[in-house]
């Protein structure tokens, strides 16, 4: 179970917020080779290395129009029902968020600025589909992509043995009116969207999770001008609980996130030495029931309850440790939440589980791990455009702003840009005279 830590001291709190290390097996130089082949061979590269992880031959990469629409009646009336009513709420919120193109603003005399708000015109989404196919991505990625009027969004996503996508990953992306559906997963199907191939066009941004190799991948693909979502890692959940929770609930929630990966996280922040005892116990309870017991057991090793002398201190320490995510299952949640100023995505109450954002809320499931959430924010609707900004300038505006530039300019030792402005300020004094 947890470990249970009380009252540390503050110079120990870095040593004790560390993420689990896992030694990586991987080689990067071999992820490097498979961008280089794909680079260079395309389809072939991507077809070889298919068959080769994923031990399947494919003939035709991308999904078809019937596979897609088979795919409806090879889903049940109730996930369909499920993943509507998701999809539903996510657009809601996901749409609050597109903001409008901003009104012109005359910063001085004649001198008008403006930003527009325009689409990346293609984006690549991953969709992991392993041993648990991420349909519940399709929606994050997928509805703030439609929401943005991205242009080209393709969907990579592995196959399985039969050389087939999981058809509630086929319906959803259906759903959301994704039609660019390949059969290909892992660094290859990264690196086809970084240089583009036959079959898969370049993309100028990658989303979605992934394993090592994935994560790897997608890191070499930004240093190839590829833009990514955001630096990933293992999951994580932190948990501030005080003797106001249920603590059937807040073991149940430890769990979900414990399940997600032999890496993952779970951190238990409380004033209450009960608190943390009880919980301890409700874990091993649950734990037997679980069908991933053992991945969650492995990631518990890697977790912990800290229990510190007051609230104030808990806050600071959360805020130190940034979470994924966050739940605050305690008397005064608001005002907690108030001061809380690192976090992918925040839960307020014993009635809010961190699952209701992995799935069905609306808010987005994409977050900053590691401790990035103390700079990055979760994947929203923001991420698939971008901001151009305008300005305009009349006669009169140069005239006005002319000599300022001038002035910085020549401070600068950047004689260029003086003359950009000299030049047009004697034309308009010759022409007056």
């Amino acid at each position: 179970m947890m470990e249970i830590i009380k009252y540390p001291n503050k110079e120990n709190w870095a040593a004790l917020l560390e993420r689990p290390s896992f030694k990586s097996q991987i080689n990067e130089e071999a992820i490097a080779d498979i961008m280089t082949q794909v680079k260079e061979n395309g389809d072939k590269a991507v077809l070889k290395y298919t068959e080769l992880f994923d031990k399947i031959i494919i003939k035709e990469m991308l999904v078809s129009e019937e596979e897609i629409n088979s795919s409806s009646n090879l889903v049940s009336a109730e996930l369909k029902n499920a993943i509507n009513m998701a999809k539903n709420n996510i657009e809601k919120f996901h749409k609050l968020q597109f903001l409008s193109n901003q009104d012109k603003i005359e910063t001085t005399a004649g001198v008008t600025c403006w930003k527009k708000t325009v689409p990346i015109s293609k984006v690549g989404l991953y969709i992991p589909g392993g041993s648990a196919p991420l349909f519940s991505t399709v929606l994050m990625l997928g509805i703030p992509a439609m929401i943005a009027a991205c242009e080209n969004v393709i969907l990579c996503t592995p196959p399985n043995l039969k050389g087939e996508i999981h058809p509630a990953i086929l319906y959803t992306a259906n759903l959301v009116g994704i039609k660019k559906i390949v059969k290909v997963g892992g660094a290859q199907a990264i690196a086809a969207m970084t240089f583009g191939t036959e079959t898969i066009p370049k993309v100028y941004k990658i989303f979605g999770p992934g394993n090592q190799y994935v994560t790897i991948a997608k890191q070499m693909a930004q240093r190839s001008g590829v833009a990514i979502d955001m630096p990933a890692g293992p999951s994580e959940l932190a948990i501030i609980a005080d003797d106001d929770c249920v603590v059937s609930f807040v073991a149940a929630d430890l769990l979900s996130q414990a399940e997600h990966g032999l890496d993952s996280q779970v951190v238990l922040f409380t004033t209450s030495l009960k608190v943390a005892e009880d919980v301890n116990n409700e874990l091993k309870i649950q734990l037997e029931d679980l069908s991933r017991k053992e991945i969650a057991s492995i990631a518990l090793n890697n977790s912990k309850c800290i229990i510190l002398e007051n609230m104030d201190n808990v806050i600071e320490m959360v805020n130190e440790y940034a979470p994924e995510h966050l739940i605050i299952a305690t008397i005064d949640e608001e005002s907690i939440a108030e001061r809380i100023v690192n976090a992918g995505s925040v839960f307020l109450g014993n009635f809010t589980p961190e699952a209701a954002g992995d799935y069905a809320s609306g808010t987005n499931h994409t977050l900053p791990t590691s401790g990035f959430a103390k700079a990055f924010s979760g994947v929203s609707t923001d991420d698939f455009v971008k901001k151009i900004t305008f300005q305009k300038i009349t006669e009169a505006g140069i005239t006005n702003l002319g000599p300022t530039i001038e002035i910085m300019a020549t401070a600068e030792g950047l004689s260029a840009h003086k003359n950009a402005i000299s030049i047009r300020l004697q034309k308009l004094k010759s022409r007056n005279k």
